[in-house]
């Protein structure tokens, strides 16, 4: 243990990914964020929650089984990470159902959108819910009685049940169950002359209970909704055909111990007694919802038509000049290096490659590693084309994405099917590092180009998040991503790389070396600065050496979206160190790096967060950018990202993230800044940089000089 591995210096990783849904959470109650944009924000806070219950919670709970008492970096014990958990999450919860009821469904009404209950139903309503109701429900409902022949059901993992209360003609009390069914609309749109009315799906049911339990006496109904285990662990080692094994894990997904239940407010105690019992759960482990249970719902109406006006103006993502130069994409990467900043910028480059590449005569290879792809991809589509062309064509599916398992399944069987030479990577590693090489012939030989990135191939997600690639035809980047692809097709190590650094072989290495060179200069006397841009900073080693590379006087800005287990400003230890969190309309997904290395500064792109798993655990890359115009675009993202006063947080030395003191200061939106920026003409500025403020002028921003401006 290092003086810097005390663990006061660190925040428990639980509590600070609640606080990022916290931050989210913020974003929702923002009233001048678009209404329909804010309903989006907080349909992500349950849909985070429940991954957070199915993984960590999950973990933890297995933790705590097992005896395990071993206290994570900060000093909790799984008991006491749990004790937390639960406090703030009923707090989370609390604020975010506060949030829904006084404020959106407020805002809803106002523009003529309204929730309806049975109790203020018209008579025309009435009448249509009923005829709807025996048309397009009842025959799909399976209520579940429970007695002696019929024993309590399996609940599935977050499925909406309504539990109810009967009495029978003896004047006994038995317990029944329906699931609301997935395959109907949880919003029912009801005829309304005056806007739009919708009817929630489970409120219909409750209206008609009569129709299924006829005979009987109904006392309550309540709905509920549980969360189970979803920590999968899988003995790659015994498992002679992975994929099949990870078909056997998902059905095993659905029946974990059940974590947390969601019951709606005011249910019988009698029910809540009996769900107790069968679903062997703690009152500490039960969320008393004041509204209705599972928010992900919302994110239906940011597509309500005609309310366009109440969601983000649209934004149109720029294809780069460069491509538009050229017909062919082959020589627009040949004749310079491009930087993509999505989704600023259009991810149809990169399907246009593989599009080209597909029916390129002088094209032998295309080779291409998928982690989460969207439902009906094109790159997909472009790879079985490719095959069918006659290319060879490699793939590498990550069957072990969390929760994308079922779809990468099905892509891979159907990229085998199309003649594609599918691999599923090293066991016991994930793959996630970005990669697609296209080999071709040319008139002075074999030309391989390159894209790496950030983020996934996934068109959709593309437009979501923010991430940044890189097209080359280097051939040194080729040869580096030729023996990258062998090392996964063919288990073996590269014997050497020209501009690679791999995870798990020598990335964090690599990073630890970059952080104690800064730190060597600045014990010299020299200037010394770090900035990185990742999703989460957990890995206790790159911690203690950030903390080791501040007190040698190293200036180090971290912008880190989500998980930050490092405190800044702690006298002594990091009072050298920034911390801050942007959120905003896309979810910050881009790892960038910068290390000033003596004036010889080091800029470098990566699949990898500052994870022990990224660094230890899978197959990740990070890659320099050498083109000087690409540097300098990188340098200017970080330099934005760093004047951030509308949507940025500070973490303070207590673990508190805090608003920006915007007094002084100009508003910046980053995101926004990004998109204005990728407007302007390229040609107008060699040095956007020193233009920066000119141009921001010119279009609406005027931030202060910045006094962190590399």
């Amino acid at each position: 243990m290092t003086v810097y591995s005390l663990p006061k210096y660190f925040i428990s990783r639980e509590i600070s990914w609640l606080q990022f849904n916290e931050r989210v959470l913020e974003e929702a109650q923002d009233t001048t964020n678009p209404l329909l944009e804010r309903l989006k924000f907080i349909a992500i806070v349950s849909s985070n929650l429940d991954e957070f219950f199915m993984v960590r919670v999950g973990s933890l709970s297995d933790q705590i089984t097992a005896e395990f008492d071993k206290k994570d970096p900060s000093g909790l014990s799984p008991r006491e990470q749990m004790k937390q958990i639960g406090l703030l999450v009923h707090k989370l919860v609390y604020n975010q159902f506060n949030c829904y009821n006084r404020s959106l469904k407020k805002g809803l009404k106002k523009e003529k959108i309204k929730f309806l209950k049975s109790n203020n139903l018209s008579e025309i309503q009435v009448k249509y819910v009923e005829n709807y109701y025996l048309k397009n429900i009842y025959p799909v409902l399976t209520p579940m009685v429970v007695n002696q022949s019929s024993p309590f059901p399996l609940i599935s993992n977050k499925s909406l049940n309504i539990a109810v209360l009967l009495k029978d003609s003896k004047d006994e009390n038995i317990f029944a169950t329906i699931k609301a069914p997935s395959v109907i609309d949880r919003l029912i749109k009801i005829p309304d002359e005056e806007g739009i009315s919708f009817m929630f799906l489970e409120d219909i049911i409750k209206m008609n209970l009569n129709s299924l339990f006829s005979g009987h006496e109904i006392i309550a109904a309540s709905c509920y909704r549980i969360t189970r285990n979803a920590d999968m662990t899988l003995d790659e080692e015994g498992a002679e055909d992975l994929l099949e094994a990870i078909e056997e894990s998902l059905k095993q997904r659905k029946w974990g111990t059940a974590v947390r239940l969601e019951i709606e407010k005011g249910m019988n105690v009698k029910l809540l007694e009996i769900l107790e019992r069968e679903l062997e759960i703690s009152s500490e482990q039960e969320y008393e919802i004041n509204g209705p249970i599972d928010l992900t719902f919302l994110m239906k109406l940011g597509r309500t038509k005609g309310y366009e006006k109440l969601e983000y103006a649209p934004l149109k993502p720029q294809i780069p000049k460069p491509f538009l130069k050229f017909n062919s994409i082959f020589n627009a990467i040949a004749e310079k290096d491009i930087l993509l900043h999505h989704p600023y910028e259009s991810f149809d480059p990169i399907v246009e490659l593989v599009k080209q590449a597909a029916v390129d005569p002088h094209v032998l290879a295309i080779k291409h590693t998928l982690y989460r792809v969207s439902g009906n991809s094109p790159i997909i589509e472009a790879l079985v084309k490719a095959a069918e062309m006659g290319k060879q064509v490699t793939v590498l599916v990550e069957l072990k994405a969390r929760f994308d398992e079922s779809s990468n399944i099905l892509w891979a069987k159907q990229l085998e099917e199309s003649g594609c030479h599918v691999i599923y990577g090293l066991v016991g590693l994930k793959t996630h590092c970005k990669i697609l090489l296209v080999v071709r012939r040319e008139e002075d030989g074999i030309k391989r180009y390159v894209h790496m990135g950030t983020g996934n191939y996934n068109d959709v997600t593309a437009r979501l998040y923010t991430d940044i690639g890189l097209f080359t035809s280097n051939p040194y980047f080729g040869a580096d991503a030729s023996a990258l692809f062998n090392m996964l097709s063919g288990h073996s190590k590269p014997t050497a790389l020209y501009k690679f650094s791999l995870a798990p072989l020598q990335l964090r290495d690599r990073f630890l070396h970059m952080i104690f060179e800064e730190a060597r200069n600045a014990k010299k006397g020299k200037k010394a600065r770090i900035i990185a841009k990742v999703n989460s900073l957990v890995d206790m080693e790159i911690i203690e050496a950030l903390y080791e590379a501040s007190t040698a006087g190293v200036k180090i800005d971290l912008i880190v979206r989500g998980i930050c287990c490092l405190k800044p400003g702690i006298p002594g230890v990091s009072e050298n160190i920034s911390v801050r969190s942007i959120v905003g309309r896309f979810l910050e997904h881009s790892r960038i790096f910068y290390f000033y290395n003596d004036g010889q500064e080091g800029i470098y792109l990566s699949s990898a967060d500052w994870m022990t798993r990224n660094l230890d655990r899978r197959v990740e890359l990070l890659f320099p950018i050498e083109d000087h115009e690409s540097r300098n675009k990188i340098k200017e993202i970080l330099d934005i990202s760093l004047l951030d006063t509308e949507k940025a947080r500070i973490l303070n030395k207590d673990g508190i993230y805090i608003r920006v003191d915007r007094r002084g200061k100009e508003l910046i939106n980053s995101q926004e800044a990004f998109y204005a920026l990728v407007l302007k003409d390229d040609s107008e500025s060699k040095d956007k940089t020193h233009n920066l403020k000119e141009y921001w002028s010119e279009n609406g921003f005027t931030p202060r000089v910045s006094e962190k401006s590399i």
